[in-house]
């Protein structure tokens, strides 16, 4: 019973909704986290995008069946290890689609619209567009940009055009990550095995991927650097702490840049992650590398405590 209930979970894939945290960032930067009436349709937003997204991996898996029985890590997948019947798997995709995109429906009609931009990009993404190279790459990171405008929606609140650019930046390094880390954990196979379990892979050269990820990790870094430069408007939040009221903090604290501190554990965070791509050859999941790398999850876990210090006891 109990390894029949985790085959379930590991389909549904949990630890995947890391990624739709996403949906939080333009009511955490724009200082609005503890909004009573903002928050709870974030929340909402957020757990609409894990039951399509768990929907989405369930019909991905049942693509890629034949192929993930090929790949040294996914062929231990409930549908490609045989653990969970296919049928199973399509009843749980139908149902968990039709549940996510009706609950959307009744949300909000904007947020319903851009639920079924994201369902569209991701079916296509299994159907045709990862076997595309380059495509797939931009495809993977249009997830996460749609989680983010998802999250705009849902709030009202926009984040800036700085913070914006690195999500697309973030979102382009985190998709060719994971391509450069499959292509390393396939690269003893042949020409027509490497197409056999994804197509996009024959077209990528480990040295192409090189140069595409130290593009995105520098326009990453450079985008949010120009991000906690810019930001300097003072803190907007409802939520407020006696002790530490911005109003009391003398003008040249108050008045500094503060989110610039932040720069010091992203900058950290992406030398990290290039470790965990090259040297321990890791990336295809990245939401794994995160839980599993404690210097990098603690590197994560101070930045975001130092953004909402930043933003809603001192203001940036």
């Amino acid at each position: 019973m109990k390894k029949s209930l985790r085959n379930y979970i590991r389909l549904l894939r949990p630890r995947q909704w890391i990624k739709n945290l996403a949906i939080f960032a333009s009511i955490t930067f724009t200082g609005q986290l503890f909004n009573e009436i903002a928050l709870p349709k974030v929340i909402f937003g957020f757990v609409v995008f894990c039951g399509i997204s768990s929907a989405i991996y369930v019909i991905n898996d049942i693509f890629d069946i034949k192929k993930d029985r090929l790949h040294p890590f996914k062929r231990f997948r409930p549908l490609a290890n045989g653990d969970i019947p296919i049928q199973i798997g399509i009843l749980i995709a139908v149902g968990l689609t039709f549940l996510s995109v009706l609950w959307s429906y009744f949300i909000d009609p904007a947020f319903f619209l851009i639920t079924l931009i994201y369902l569209f990009l991701q079916l296509s993404y299994s159907m045709i567009l990862k076997n595309i190279a380059v495509i797939d790459i931009l495809a993977l990171a249009g997830g996460y940009i749609l989680r983010v405008y998802a999250g705009e929606i849902m709030s009202g609140y926009h984040i800036s055009v700085w913070l914006l650019l690195t999500t697309i930046s973030l979102s382009l390094f985190l998709a060719i990550g994971k391509r450069r880390n499959e292509l390393t954990l396939i690269s003893q196979y042949t020409s027509a095995q490497i197409a056999a379990t994804r197509k996009s892979l024959s077209h990528y050269s480990e040295r192409l991927l090189d140069v595409y990820a130290s593009i995105f990790a520098t326009s990453t870094f450079i985008s949010y650097a120009l991000f906690a430069f810019f930001e300097n408007s003072r803190n907007t939040s409802s939520f407020t702490n006696p002790l530490l009221l911005p109003e009391y903090l003398p003008d040249y604290l108050s008045d500094r840049k503060w989110l610039m501190v932040t720069i010091i554990p992203v900058v950290y965070g992406l030398m990290r992650y290039l470790q965990d791509i090259y040297e321990k050859h890791e990336g295809e999941s990245p939401e794994k590398v995160l839980l599993s790398d404690k210097p990098l999850l603690s590197t994560v876990i101070i930045w975001v405590l130092l953004v909402l210090f930043i933003i809603y006891f001192i203001g940036v």
